[in-house]
């Protein structure tokens, strides 16, 4: 039998080389693992509105950043948040989950509020992260302030924004200013003081005031930071910006003092900072193998008349369940897997991000997690066929008002007074009945009631019955235990 020796150095040298393919191994590793794992990210303003964008049919507001998104991939003309206003509408994106399953329907939080998302939801970040994707939140926060409700707690890496509206101040909400808009507008120097709004770098505040004109360009430099040191590995950017909610502000080098361009400016500014990320995404040579998401999280506050956005064609704004409170504008970008230059009516939500971005993920939601109201919709990157076919509309204080099946759309809304219980001498009053056909309809100027009793009596049925699933199996929000006086 031959017997073999093998000298020192030649062990020397195998063992060498086995170090070094070791070494290379491991720095191909991510890499390979990158480009099999999109990276995702969310783009979402405040109170912006469907008629906002050129892509969109605006002639006034230029966008040619977000526009051009738009002609190299998807936009989405039937595109839904789940509530008309911030806190809940931020809590059903990121948990796939009406925003009453998780109990963050009753309105919006304030800096005085004691609860917040409950950390054991399942998010967005949570399911990218458990991939081994980087992930960070930059941006309006708005689903509880305390640190057990903070990002890092919803399973993001890191955290860098503001934890609630631009119009709240620090501890209490006290003393904000009592200025009309234009007043504030024409003076930002003096009234970005005014404000005593935090800026939170994961759970601790670093600055009081925060300089709001630079908030959005700050936002994004984070932004890019954050891609720029995860680009050899999968990631996930969401970026919730603080405007356009008032009060607006934007740096003084793109600064137009005159008050009515003021909704127009601030926008303009998103824009050149969504093509600022944008650009670093093609500079950097990840748009074969990133998405970006452009959308807002309700519709204008019209209220605010030229600090507030428009609806477009649509009824109503901010704070409704017409059309223009809850159907906002989305683009879809993913160049080679969504078709530029293309446009959808499919019937989609904000609802259905988590489980579409689980898909392309590669890896599927858990099967014992929690119930969520959410599809994967990534076959609407080509076709016009969507697995959603309904929505419930919750007013901003979680009162059920409709339901969306199909085409049609039936809402019930109660006179404000009749919400409080304790006014009996309204309790006779009918709530108003309205029934749109959206196909030809989406400026709900005809209200069709009387000329179809039977579909208004199956959408109520069907909207009760959603609603009491939902009711029954709601999970809790995370609550601060306050201790008893003694």
């Amino acid at each position: 039998m031959k017997r073999y020796s093998f000298a020192p150095q030649f062990l020397f040298r195998v063992g060498f080389a086995l170090v070094l393919f070791s070494t290379l191994l491991a720095y191909v590793t991510p890499r390979a693992n990158a480009a099999e794992q999109p990276n995702f990210i969310i783009i979402f303003t405040d109170d912006q509105g469907y008629g906002d964008l050129g892509c969109f049919g605006s002639e006034t507001i230029k966008t040619p950043n977000i526009d051009r998104l738009a002609a190299e991939g998807r936009t989405y003309k039937s595109f839904y948040t789940a509530c008309s206003v911030c806190s809940p509408s931020r809590a059903a994106l990121l948990t796939a989950s009406y925003p009453k399953r998780v109990g963050m329907h009753q309105h919006v939080l304030f800096p005085q509020s004691n609860y917040g998302l409950n950390p054991d939801e399942y998010t967005i970040a949570d399911h990218l992260g458990s991939q081994g994707y980087a992930t960070a939140c930059v941006g309006k926060w708005h689903l509880g302030h305390h640190p057990e409700t903070l990002p890092r707690a919803n399973g993001f890496d890191s955290y860098f924004g503001i934890p609630y509206s631009n119009d709240m101040n620090h501890p209490d909400n006290k003393g904000k200013p009592r200025l009309p808009s234009d007043t504030l507008w024409k003076d930002q120097a003096s009234a970005v003081t005014l404000w005593k709004t935090p800026l939170i770098q994961n759970e601790e505040i670093i600055e009081v005031p925060v300089d709001q004109r630079t908030i959005t360009r700050r936002y994004t430099d984070k932004a890019i930071e954050f891609i720029t040191a995860n680009k050899e590995k999968p990631f996930f950017l969401y970026l919730p910006h603080s405007m356009p909610h008032i009060p607006l502000y934007v740096p003084e080098d793109v600064y137009d003092s005159n008050p009515a361009n003021a909704y127009k400016c601030v926008i303009e500014h998103i824009d050149t900072e969504v093509g600022r990320i944008a650009n670093t995404v093609r500079e950097l040579d990840l748009a074969k193998n990133t998405y970006i998401i452009y959308t807002s999280d309700n519709g204008p506050w019209l209220r605010f008349k030229n600090h507030g956005g428009t609806a477009g064609p649509l009824r109503e704004g901010k704070g409704t369940t017409f059309e223009g409170g809850q159907r906002v504008p989305c683009v879809m970008w993913g160049p080679g897997r969504i078709p530029a230059g293309t446009s959808t009516d499919a019937f989609t939500s904000t609802l259905d991000l988590l489980p579409t971005i689980a898909s392309l993920s590669g890896k599927p939601l858990p099967k014992s997690g929690n119930t969520i109201d959410g599809f994967d919709i990534s076959s609407t990157f080509t076709g016009d066929t969507s697995p959603r076919n309904e929505l419930l509309f919750y007013s901003p204080h979680g009162v059920l008002e409709g339901i969306r099946v199909g085409n049609w759309k039936y809402l019930e809304k109660v006179p404000r007074n009749l919400k409080n219980l304790k006014n009996q001498k309204s309790a006779s009053r009918e709530p108003q009945v309205f029934l749109f056909n959206l196909a030809d309809d989406i400026g709900e100027q005809n209200n069709v009631k009387d000329s179809h009793p039977e579909i208004i009596a199956k959408l109520k049925a069907r909207m009760k019955e959603v609603d009491d699933e939902i009711t029954a199996s709601a999970r809790p929000v995370w609550r601060k235990q306050v201790a008893a006086a003694k």
